[in-house]
């Protein structure tokens, strides 16, 4: 039986709330947060909204503050994960975090999404850097629907 990316996700959002729980019960520190955000909300650190989706399965001592509280995975180890599940998957290609967003924003526009909507969700600043993914796509170039379909 294969399972979809969007139940994976669930799946691992719910291990990541248990967590999440876990923290609270046992009182630790919330996730640091930017200096002037933490001063206005000191307590955000210990809301679910600002948890991370890929929280370290061990507490660690912040090399700043030396405050011991739960952190997010290294990129390192998301990238090693993916590289894993594209080998499995016998994917020939190099595959990668970032090869991942390319990915979503080319199906989105292969699949007649606007390209400032596809820039909203990619957070891009600058429309030129959403561009780029023009040229990658194959089909329906202008990102448009006929009338005819």
């Amino acid at each position: 039986m294969e399972i979809s990316v969007k139940q994976y996700l669930s799946e691992h959002l719910l291990k990541a709330r248990k967590i999440f729980e876990t923290d609270r019960k046992n009182d630790v520190p919330g996730i640091e947060l930017p200096y002037a955000f933490e001063r206005k909300s000191p307590n955000a650190g210990k809301e679910w909204i600002w948890f991370w989706v890929f929280p370290s399965y061990k507490l660690s001592s912040d090399p700043i503050t030396n405050i011991v509280r739960r952190h997010h995975v290294f990129r390192s180890y998301l990238q090693e994960k993916i590289k894993q599940a594209a080998t499995d998957a016998k994917i020939a290609k190099r595959v990668t975090v970032h090869t991942l967003r390319h990915s979503f924003a080319t199906h989105l526009l292969e699949n007649g999404y606007d390209i400032r909507t596809i820039q909203l969700l990619l957070r891009h600043t600058d429309l030129n850097t959403t561009v780029i993914y023009t040229h990658i796509a194959n089909k329906n170039k202008l990102g448009v629907k006929s009338p005819l379909d």
